[in-house]
């Protein structure tokens, strides 16, 4: 089961550097993100490897993370292995389509 994490401001790099990192810009009053976070906890975290984790970060408190990322628009979904990333989903994505790259 992949665990799921609120991004605190720590360095961003070392939390990505290792493993396979789903990261969710998300905002607490975003109705679709809300959404999103649903899918992410009850279908994706649960079938997802013991080496996945999903990364929680609030645009409002990480702006400037949002913004080096290019994040326009919420939700937005990263993924990347090791480092390097791999994927991007925006709007709310398909549980499917996010257990495919996790994989």
């Amino acid at each position: 089961m992949a665990t799921i994490t609120d991004f605190n401001g720590d360095d961003f790099q070392a939390a990505i550097a290792s493993g396979t990192v789903l990261v969710d810009f998300w905002a607490p009053w975003c109705g679709p993100c809300k959404m999103q976070g649903g899918i992410l906890e009850t279908h994706v975290a649960p079938k997802a490897g013991d080496d996945v984790t999903i990364l929680k970060v609030n645009v409002d408190e990480n702006q400037e993370l949002a913004a080096e990322f290019g994040i326009q628009s919420i939700p937005a979904l990263l993924v990347f292995k090791n480092g390097e990333q791999v994927a991007e989903f925006q709007g709310v994505t398909r549980p499917d389509d996010l257990l495919d790259v996790l994989a």
